[in-house]
């Protein structure tokens, strides 16, 4: 599963400000259409100090799926992009953010 951890890595690191992309959208690009789970977990294993955006990734339902001070941590991240989310962690105007 290197492969599709590496290419999660490359894709990630071209999403841009203020751009989101879903688990799903992201395994599929990364080659492993059926694995969005997996991304959760490449993503969990990511160091505190990575330089990657791993906070644009959200779940299909264009929410944030963490939970506790990781949760609070997207958010703050995401909201420093202008992205407008709401308390329970639901990005308003979803569509308009994915890449």
């Amino acid at each position: 599963m290197e492969e599709f951890a590496q290419n999660v890595y490359t894709i990630l690191s071209y999403l841009g400000k203020g751009k989101l992309i879903t688990y799903g959208q992201l395994a599929k690009q990364a080659g492993f259409p059926l694995h969005s789970r997996h991304v959760g977990k490449v993503l969990a294993r990511l160091p505190k100090d990575s330089r990657l955006p791993w906070f644009r990734v959200v779940n299909s339902q264009g929410k944030i799926s963490l939970i506790g001070e990781a949760f609070i941590r997207q958010k703050s991240l995401l909201e420093k992009e202008g992205i407008e989310i709401t308390d329970q962690g639901k990005i308003v105007k979803f569509k308009q953010y994915l890449d």
